[in-house]
């Protein structure tokens, strides 16, 4: 999902870095427009959840350019601490932004806001302050979510998981062997998109088949389908970081953009009567377009000093828009079921009042909290190389 270039002296990719910008707005847009679906068949936007799968994509493809050259010089401890580093402050600062809208949200649409006791709100702030996803027990909002200050929160989860996995075993995977993994992983993904359900664990999901939506809570079929989505994205970047297969194509920044716009944004494909045809497109954009994408991103640079300044600052935005904005979004939620009446220029007005605001607030997140805390804390415990 959602990870970021250590201070290394190499050269960026930075049209990845625009890329994920790109998915983090879309993301912001599918979740403003949820508030008006009665479903995932009908939700305008349709795809926006594919961006976790892109952004795990991303995330093994940086990994591995990070740190695949300099095991003989860090400790699994090291690459623990920086990566914590990177991470874990927004993580924070997404739970107390939820914590403080948390009693804003309080109405029909979310159920168990009002029910929600001072003792139980500490709880689960603590445990979302430490990424430890809740029990059902501990649902504050009734959506089902084990994140329920934050609900993106468990896409970040797995991306420790993701971590953990690489730093412990994977990474001393040859690519013949790391290949080998990255396809037994292609085959869970065809698992799910396709309603196989070769482990029995997906007749309880209460989305409809077909599609790989879900990974946000604790129950047997959202950890299967949260660790398949995490797997083969994954560890498929790190493999095309390891092969170095690149794409050239010129205009790529613009391309890449452009098709991944327009992969999230595709309408629900079958409907509710040929669910499979979804279910195909998911398999498709996550084993094959993604990894294309990835390819032609790192492959490529941007032709402007303009254009490297504007996927600079989209890379940069990226990962605070992703942790900040649904907090707000619950409120929008709530104002759209309230409001259901209020004229169309309205409801644009307010959708687009939350899309600036949020990534107003990320921009704010990032220069005054996110960069300085991460700057300090590598000063205080990344220790410096010795001469």
């Amino acid at each position: 999902m959602n990870s970021q270039y250590p201070a290394l002296q190499k050269p960026r990719f930075e049209i990845l870095d625009g890329l994920r910008g790109v998915a983090a707005l879309t993301v912001v847009v599918f979740h403003i427009f949820e508030a008006y679906s009665p479903g995932p068949v009908y939700q305008i936007i349709n795809h926006g959840y594919l961006a976790v799968d892109f952004f795990f994509a991303l995330s093994g493809f940086v990994i591995g350019y990070a740190y695949d050259s300099r095991w003989k010089s860090i400790s699994a401890g090291s690459f623990f601490r920086r990566r914590l580093i990177r991470l874990h402050p927004m993580v924070i600062l997404g739970s107390i932004i939820g914590l403080l809208l948390f009693y804003f949200a309080a109405g029909d649409i979310c159920p168990s806001v009002a029910h929600t006791t001072p003792s139980k709100l500490l709880i689960i702030f603590v445990l979302s302050c430490l990424l430890i996803p809740a029990p059902s027990t501990l649902d504050g909002k009734g959506w089902g979510e084990s994140y329920s200050l934050n609900g993106p929160m468990w896409s970040l989860m797995y991306e420790y998981i993701a971590n953990i996995l690489y730093a412990v075993i994977i990474r001393h995977f040859p690519k013949w062997l790391l290949a080998t993994f990255v396809l037994l992983c292609a085959a869970l993904t065809i698992d799910v998109t396709m309603n196989i359900d070769l482990f029995n664990l997906l007749q309880a999901r209460i989305y409809h088949v077909n599609t790989i939506i879900g990974g946000w809570s604790l129950s047997a079929d959202q950890l299967y389908i949260g660790s398949v989505r995490l797997l083969y994205p994954f560890f498929c970047g790190l493999l095309i970081y390891r092969t170095g297969i690149r794409i050239r194509l010129r205009g790529a920044a613009l391309w890449c953009s452009i098709a991944v716009v327009a992969m999230l944004a595709m309408p629900r494909l079958g409907g509710e009567t040929y669910m499979w045809q979804n279910g195909l497109y998911e398999a498709v954009c996550i084993l094959i377009f993604f990894p294309v994408i990835v390819m032609t991103g790192a492959g490529n640079r941007p032709k402007s000093i303009s254009a490297t300044k504007a996927c600079r600052i989209l890379g940069e935005i990226s990962y605070p828009l992703y942790l900040v904005h649904y907090p707000l979004i619950y409120i929008y939620f709530k104002w759209v079921r309230e409001n259901e009446g209020a004229p169309l220029s309205i409801h644009i007005f307010s959708g687009t009042a939350i899309f600036i605001l949020s990534v107003a607030l990320a921009w704010a997140a990032l220069k005054l909290y996110d960069e300085p805390l991460r700057r300090y804390l590598q000063k205080r415990f990344q220790k410096p190389k010795k001469a």
